[in-house]
């Protein structure tokens, strides 16, 4: 199930949706600047190199939905929604600019630019990007890459790296829209065998994944650990499948 939250962002069209849900939560000051931000990017499309990183201060920092969990790393902030706001408004140029605001900003400015790609089309620099997003460890950054359509642009290979990612920092998979191929729940399958033959804990968010596309040998082999002499092995194995 998708969250309310999730819902309303899901799709590039709800751009104007989402100016809307942060405009209700701003101060008159902090609307004004960010409407009159919008409008400077728009005729001046490098006025973003000094407007992106002033937006934090600008517009708070606060999450977009007040009663997001504050542990949840996919919860959008008010500085994510301007900088997203702002990219938008910037139209085409803004694909000029991406590579170099993601490269020199700061994580929350980087996870602005990665939230805006959904917004963005026809984005050469997208996938680069996302690819180095996903060799970091910050979990609100790799985070911002869970948008179906960022998702649904993504090679098979990189989709399987930013699962697997977001499984081994701990961002959570629940509610998200993941494209599953049988080869993605397979290796999913896979992973979770190998923590149980290691006698760890199998994170709940894979089994999902995995059961939409069940593949028959990985989920045998998975419980065929349950008849292990290892008893940390056997244990894993028992946790795994209940929870399964």
């Amino acid at each position: 199930m998708i969250s309310g939250e999730q819902a309303a962002l899901r799709r590039p069209a709800n751009s104007r949706s989402l100016a809307v849900r942060l405009d209700v939560r701003l101060t008159g000051e902090q609307s004004r600047w960010l409407s009159a931000a919008r409008e400077r990017v728009h005729d001046d499309p490098g006025a973003i190199r000094t407007l992106f990183p002033a937006v934090g201060r600008q517009v708070g920092r606060e999450h977009l939905n007040p009663w997001a969990d504050p542990r949840d790393p996919r919860a959008w902030t008010f500085d994510d929604t301007a900088r997203v706001l702002l990219l938008i408004a910037m139209g085409p140029p803004a694909r000029d600019h991406i590579a170099e605001l993601y490269r020199h900003g700061d994580r929350a400015e980087r996870r602005g630019v990665v939230r805006a790609l959904p917004y963005l089309e026809d984005c050469p620099a997208a996938t680069a990007i996302v690819e180095r997003t996903l060799r970091c460890d910050d979990a609100q950054l790799v985070a911002a890459v869970l948008h179906p359509h960022t998702l649904a642009r993504m090679h098979q290979d990189t989709l399987a790296h930013a699962v697997l990612k977001c499984v081994f920092i701990g961002v959570p998979l629940h509610g998200v829209d993941i494209p599953v191929t049988p080869a993605l729940s397979a290796m999913l399958a896979r992973y979770a065998h190998e923590r149980v033959a290691a006698g760890r804990d199998v994170p709940a968010d894979v089994w999902p994944l995995i059961q939409r596309h069940p593949p028959t040998g990985e989920l045998a082999a998975l419980a065929d650990e349950l008849d292990h002499p290892d008893p940390a092995r056997r244990g894993a194995a028992r946790r795994a499948l209940e929870s399964r």
